[in-house]
């Protein structure tokens, strides 16, 4: 059955990594469409830089138009308090039933997945899409991998890396990240001043 795939983050900024996820999910004939998530950043979370919401936002929709698969869905700023992964992929389900949907990780993340609010029950919620990035320990990334199967987690792990970009070295140095981001992006960010000049 083909899945719908969730793909959350900051996006702060949308920068080549991002691209790399979408291209493999498009080019994935088990995938027949992606909801680019941006998250609800919890009053707590500290950033140097944080893009507004609605800059978060239009970044993920010049993303998503050049994927045919890809939508963005804003279900997280529609509900009121924090935001927690299990919480979105319960109301997904709820929403629609009929859907087999895969939850979209990075190494990194994979790497502190028990570190998320109720964990194990979002294990059980979803299957998981885990892409290794470039500078993912892999064996790190595999005993992850192989502990979380024992747990019952449903995951398929993408050969194509991803290659390591720092959102932080983009906003602290937006003058030369040109190359980290899609032209599109950089052109929006940079008439924005969302980084500084």
């Amino acid at each position: 059955m083909p899945k719908t795939a969730i793909f959350g983050g900051t996006f702060n900024p949308f920068h080549i990594g991002h691209y790399k996820i979408l291209e493999t999910l498009q080019n994935n004939n088990d995938i027949e469409k992606i909801l680019l998530m941006p998250d609800k950043i919890p009053p707590h979370k500290v950033c140097d830089v944080l893009a507004s919401d609605e800059e978060r936002i239009e970044m993920c929709k010049l993303a998503a138009a050049d994927f045919d698969k890809t939508e963005v869905c804003l279900i997280e700023f529609k509900r009121e308090g924090r935001s927690y992964s299990v919480d979105t992929v319960k109301e997904l389900k709820h929403k629609y039933p009929d859907t087999d949907f895969t939850f979209v990780l990075g190494g990194d993340m994979l790497v502190f997945f028990d570190k998320w609010y109720k964990y194990e029950e979002l294990m059980k919620l979803i299957s998981f899409t885990a892409f290794l990035r470039t500078d993912t320990d892999e064996a790190e990334f595999f005993n992850c991998v192989n502990r979380y199967r024992k747990m019952g987690m449903k995951i398929e792990v993408i050969e194509d890396k991803i290659p390591d970009v720092s959102s932080t070295k983009i906003r602290n140095d937006f003058s030369n990240s040109k190359p980290l981001l899609n032209e599109k992006i950089y052109n929006f960010l940079k008439s924005r001043r969302v980084y500084g000049e």
